[in-house]
């Protein structure tokens, strides 16, 4: 999985520096991953596949694609899934609070709130 990981890196076009910084850990960490100096957990690996949307396969492997071919849909489904699963995020709880509040809304209530979610897209779209 070194061997990976600095494969990664090279197609990313990164210093190890560079990468250190995107994963929040010192760039002479990333260095020991890529000599095997040092164990890659499942958090690093869990980390390394959400920041660069690396397929996990791909990376414990070596099989398959390096990324993830994935629609935005997708995308957004995935990163929100993992999300949620951080229970102590003051995000994860704000948007597990505005599903249970959506949900809680009768029909007339959600027509309005999705209405003003699409003019406010078009507005942000103008604004750009």
């Amino acid at each position: 999985m070194n061997e990976r990981i600095k494969q990664l890196r090279k197609a990313l076009d990164l210093t190890q520096q560079k990468f250190a910084d995107k994963l929040g850990v010192k760039r002479n960490t990333v260095g020991q991953w890529e000599c095997g100096i040092n164990a890659i957990t499942d958090r690093v690996i869990f980390s390394i596949c959400r920041e660069f949307d690396v397929s996990e396969e791909w990376l414990r492997t070596g099989e398959g694609e390096m990324f993830e071919q994935l629609t935005e849909q997708q995308k957004i489904m995935k990163y929100t899934a993992l999300l949620l699963k951080d229970k102590d995020s003051v995000i994860a709880n704000a948007i597990q609070t505005l599903i249970v509040t959506y949900e809680q809304l009768d029909d007339a209530s959600k027509t309005t709130l999705e209405k003003i979610a699409l003019q406010y897209i078009d507005n942000l779209k103008k604004s750009q």
